[in-house]
Formats: C-alpha cells, sequence, structure tokens
C-alpha cells in the first residue's frame, strides 16, 4: 500500500498506531463511499468525471440515504425538521402491525422516538463523559 501511496505522489498519514478513527466522521462517510453500488475502485478517466460521480454522491448520501445513526431518515429530513413527523408516522405503522398481527413480533417494536442529539461512536462518547465526571471531595 504504501508503494502505491508514494507513486500517486501521497505522504501517507502519521496517525496513531492501530486507530481507525482518528476523525470517526470522515471514516464512517469514506465506509458508506465505498458501498454505494457505483463506487469506483480504479478511479476515474477525468477530473470532471470524479467531481460528477462526487456531485452525484453528495446528492445522494444527503437526499436518500437513511441513516441507521438519526433513526432512518435523510440529513436533509434532519435539517429541514421533517423526521419528527416521519419518526411519529413510523410509530403507528409499527403499533399498528403489532396490534393487528402480535403473533409476528417477539419484543417491542424498534424504538422510533425523535433525540435531538446523536453520537458517531455511542459507546465510546459514553466512556468520555464517565471518564470526565470528576467526583466531589
Amino acid at each position: 500500500m504504501l508503494e502505491t501511496l508514494y507513486a500517486l505522489g501521497i505522504i501517507p498519514s502519521r496517525s496513531r498506531p492501530r486507530v481507525s478513527n482518528d476523525n470517526p466522521y470522515a471514516e464512517s462517510l469514506f465506509k458508506t463511499l465505498k458501498y454505494v453500488p457505483n463506487y469506483q475502485p480504479e478511479g476515474f478517466a477525468t477530473l470532471t468525471e470524479a467531481r460528477l460521480w462526487v456531485k452525484h454522491f453528495v446528492d445522494w448520501y444527503n437526499n436518500e440515504h437513511r441513516h441507521s445513526g438519526i433513526n432512518y431518515v435523510t440529513p436533509s429530513e434532519r435539517h429541514e425538521g421533517k423526521d419528527i413527523e416521519i419518526l411519529e408516522k413510523r410509530k403507528e405503522v409499527y403499533e399498528k402491525a403489532r396490534q393487528m398481527h402480535p403473533e409476528g413480533w417477539s419484543r417491542e417494536t424498534k424504538n422510533w422516538d425523535y433525540n435531538n442529539t446523536e453520537w458517531l461512536n455511542p459507546s465510546q462518547k459514553t466512556e468520555e463523559i464517565k471518564g470526565a465526571v470528576k467526583k466531589l471531595p
């Protein structure tokens, strides 16, 4: 991998060893980018082609891709405040389905409640918060 980076004129990062989430938001975005159906692992023929691909990816990411971290709504829906109504309707649909066919449900439905705060790495953030709390004498 280093040889390829050097051949492309790229200086590798000096991030901490064995830590893949130095920038968890960028890492998450790169992972999503690599798994879209039209991902181009071989690269692009022209800079214009690459820019158009990224433009379409950004549009898809913001307007179509439903993010698990924000309860399967799109970032656009979240930013526009539409997610509250969407989640309320989802909750109603799931509860109605559960009431109509209780045999198909072994436990409660997914929690579709609106949450104003979202974390990229919730367990990690919880540990950081716990570690930051100072005990008074």
